[in-house]
């Protein structure tokens, strides 16, 4: 008998070189099936990730599926001793039972990311691990009229490193909006930060940081209004040049629907 289950996972992405096991580098994959197979004294298991974050990027919350031959026994206990061996920068939230049927790849599921973001000058060293501080001034008026320019169905084929022949460059933006950092609270924080908050059923690799850029460039007054109009309609093969530190990225949930 086979058993299936979704796995809520929360993680700081700042030490890890993002979500994918890869050779020679530390993953939170790679580390989720290190602790998996000590956990369950074997390895014969499968486990499927929702998002591929990039290196840096973190997730208050995110989805992992898990592939078993047996039922877990005491899911309680799984959880607690899971948890217990995983480093501090990663937490299993909890876990449920899901059916053959369940594709975690396919389900339909809308994926909200927010990037947390301040300017002025050199701020504390432990900022670093989730916000990027930009130095200098940023118009942030026009950096919100920038965000609403995304929103809505648009050719992003600039806003994507190597995309495959295949890859449909053409994606909805659901939700996109610049607004006063509440969230996120700390001693050596600025005084005062934002957060972008968007919203889609799809990235493409680099999307957001690479969007991100250009509303950075926006706000220093590089470019202008227009030149992102402009962008959403190129499909020129060469990405924009302007990419975003990652450390500010953070998959805030993923929403199955």
């Amino acid at each position: 008998m086979k058993a299936y289950y979704l796995i809520h996972i929360q993680y700081l992405g700042f030490r890890f070189h993002g979500w994918q096991s890869q050779p020679g580098v530390r993953t939170v994959e790679k580390m989720l099936e290190k602790t998996l197979k000590t956990v369950l004294g074997h390895e014969d298991f499968k486990m499927l990730g929702a998002s591929r974050t990039d290196a840096m990027v973190s997730a208050d919350h995110s989805l992992c599926e898990l592939f078993l031959h047996h039922p877990l026994e005491d899911w309680d206990r799984f959880l607690r001793e899971m948890n217990a061996n995983l480093p501090n920068d990663i937490r299993i939230l909890k876990i449920e039972e899901t059916t053959r049927d369940f594709n975690i790849i396919n389900s339909p599921r809308i994926k909200e990311y927010a990037y947390y973001f301040a300017f002025g000058e050199k701020f504390h060293p432990f900022c670093a691990s989730l916000m990027t501080c930009f130095q200098g001034r940023l118009d942030i008026d026009l950096m919100k009229q920038g965000a609403a320019l995304f929103h809505g169905k648009h050719e992003f084929a600039q806003y994507c490193t190597r995309p495959e022949a295949k890859t449909q460059t053409v994606r909805e933006i659901l939700f996109t909006r610049i607004e006063e950092n509440k969230a996120l609270k700390a001693s050596f924080f600025p005084e005062r930060s934002w957060v972008w908050k968007i919203h889609s059923k799809g990235f493409l690799r680099n999307q957001i940081r690479l969007m991100m850029g250009q509303l950075i460039c926006l706000g220093r007054g590089e470019i202008n209004l227009k030149t992102i109009e402009d962008s959403l309609t190129d499909r020129g093969n060469k990405p924009l040049r302007q990419i975003a530190p990652p450390s500010g990225l953070i998959l805030n949930r993923i929403r199955l629907l």
